[in-house]
């Protein structure tokens, strides 16, 4: 039997990787496929979320729409609808591409015979793409789960928006190793850029973390053991709908329930919001206002259960506050407790000097003090040290039965616990 030389081995893969070039080449975008939609027109009529306006493009099916939208002038997001054609008024953006790079009046979104596509300004300038040129993309479909896709001629997924969620999950949608591992929230409803709080995927939890405003890195503010697993390392959680039950299920199975709505739950979605709470909202077709969207779970509530207060939202009182069942009762001061109102804050230490002392809160917890693991065990005044030495820390936290400590850069939302190994100390300059 003739055995190949190398010479001929080489020939083979020269003409191997011709072909398969060849073949790529040919499964191109048909030309009435192909699309440049412009960023231009008159407004939709419907009223919408985030009090936006916002351009509906031909790229839909009777749930879910593509369109361009703006909270602030000339700054538009290229973003997935959710709702009814019955109820237009209350669609809900469930997807976006390019969150914090906004595009202008007069800007394209382009799908080309080379199957990538394509969101640039009027300028030419690029603000994103899928990057799927020359990769056997051969055309463009919303399905009706909302997920749009990029496909090859045998219905492959070349890209899909499910890959690229923001601060919502669809059902069927996930979180993955290898991929997209966290919702991050917005800003604000006026400000479309990434914001303070965000809920990862770990090895072997879901853990949901804040970015105060001068702390260096982000806190863990939540995690249960609904939201961990015991054995095996997790490679993604997904949002399922199964028998009108909505839950989190686990790569490695189970997960925990999130609710069970009194009607067909076949539209919801779970978003992390601006406030850092975690919601489920589904689609009620009994009703046709505002209220068509219904609250089926929420994360951080008055009625906590087994899930978790409002107190323990980071900015639920503001920049200072004490919170109770959920509620803001009181302004933490030296002699006291005052009337909480939003305008409730701490005075700062402006200057890097030791011109200041602290003052003692029994019973209160800080937000990261709950949830996160603390240094320690050290001496209660080796972590007044700690605070005192550094200029941008604003107090501490101390648990005088574990000996653990917290250095926090921003007060904001304390809780009252009953138990008084739980102390806080408020850094405050000695004019006050």
């Amino acid at each position: 039997m003739h055995s190949s030389t190398p010479m001929e081995r080489s020939l083979f893969f020269s003409l191997f990787l011709l072909l398969s070039f060849s073949i790529a080449a040919q499964s191109t975008v048909p030309s009435n496929s192909t699309f440049k939609k412009v960023n231009t027109g008159e407004w939709a009529e419907a009223l919408s979320e985030y009090r936006s306006d916002f351009r509906a493009l031909d790229i839909s099916n009777s749930v879910f729409q593509v369109c361009f939208y703006n909270t602030t002038p000339n700054a538009f997001t290229l973003a997935i609808r959710m709702g009814t054609r019955s109820s237009p008024a209350v669609r809900r953006f469930v997807w976006e591409a390019n969150r914090g790079n906004p595009v202008g009046e007069d800007a394209t979104l382009t799908f080309g015979e080379d199957g990538n596509l394509i969101l640039a300004d009027a300028d030419g300038r690029v603000a994103w793409q899928t990057n799927t040129a020359d990769k056997g993309v051969v055309g463009l479909r919303m399905l009706p789960n909302g997920n749009m896709v990029l496909h090859d001629s045998k219905g492959k997924f070349i890209w899909q928006s499910f890959d690229h969620p923001t601060d919502t999950l669809l059902v069927g949608q996930s979180l993955r190793v290898g991929g997209v591992t966290r919702l991050v929230s917005r800003a604000s409803d006026k400000k479309n850029t990434n914001g303070a709080y965000s809920l990862v995927l770990e090895p072997t939890r879901i853990a949901m973390y804040y970015k105060s405003p001068n702390s260096p890195k982000p806190y863990i503010y939540y995690t249960s053991d609904l939201f961990s697993i015991q054995r095996g390392r997790l490679q993604y959680v997904r949002l399922i709908n199964s028998a009108n039950h909505l839950s989190l299920r686990f790569s490695t199975g189970g997960g925990p329930e999130l609710s069970k709505p009194s009607f067909n739950s076949t539209l919801s979605f779970l978003r992390l919001g601006v406030d850092g709470n975690l919601r489920v909202y589904s689609f009620n077709y009994q009703e046709s206002s505002a209220a068509s969207w219904e609250e089926t779970f929420t994360l951080f509530s008055k009625d906590a259960g087994v899930w978790e207060s409002e107190c323990q939202l980071p900015e639920k009182c503001g920049k200072f506050g004490l919170c109770e069942n959920s509620q803001c009762v009181g302004c933490p001061l030296q002699n006291g407790y005052g009337k909480w109102t939003k305008s409730c804050e701490s005075v700062k230490v402006t200057v890097c000097n030791k011109n200041f002392h602290y003052y003692k809160l029994e019973g209160v917890d800080h937000s990261m003090s709950k949830y996160g693991a603390g240094n320690g065990p050290v001496k209660e005044n080796d972590c007044e040290k700690k605070c005192s030495g550094d200029c941008k820390c604003s107090g501490y936290f101390y648990n005088t039965k574990t000996s653990m400590c917290w250095i926090t850069y921003d007060l904001q939302t304390l809780t009252k616990v009953a138990n008084s190994a739980h102390v806080g100390y408020i850094k405050v300059p000695n004019s006050h």
